[in-house]
């Protein structure tokens, strides 16, 4: 994509900052472009956000019949899933499947990790509100 090509219509999901793309300047080489966004992103992205709202709300009612941890609630509300989850902790998927069972008990440091990653308080993961 060309300099001049790359779409200003703006996005309310940037909240007014300007990203930055790559796209071939004037003299043909690629180089950082900002952009203001354009309406395909952004539906895109409002749609993620809906999924991951919808998929926190999920994960809520089953903390409340007792068959998750509050866990998986953090983890939608940050717009994860285990494996983003996983990756960004250092864990293995199948420890972050197993955290998520509802009687699961987290050391010190595995709280501190998980925290961490959620950009949470530790003393966080377990309150829901």
């Amino acid at each position: 994509m060309d300099a001049a090509d790359v779409p200003q219509e703006g996005s309310a999901t940037y909240g007014g900052v300007c990203k930055a793309v790559y796209a071939r300047t004037h003299d043909g080489r690629l180089g950082l472009v900002q952009s203001r966004g354009w309406e395909t992103e952004e539906t895109v992205t409002r749609q993620a956000v809906e999924a991951f709202e919808e998929l926190a709300a999920a994960a809520l009612e089953r903390v409340r019949a007792g068959q998750s941890s509050p866990l998986e609630v953090h983890m939608y509300r940050a717009r994860m899933d285990i494996s983003l989850l996983a990756q960004a902790t250092g864990l293995w998927r199948w420890r972050v499947r197993r955290h998520m069972r509802p009687a699961a008990r987290l050391s010190t440091a595995l709280r501190a990790r998980y925290a961490q990653a959620l950009g949470i308080d530790p003393d966080q993961l377990d309150v829901l509100d």
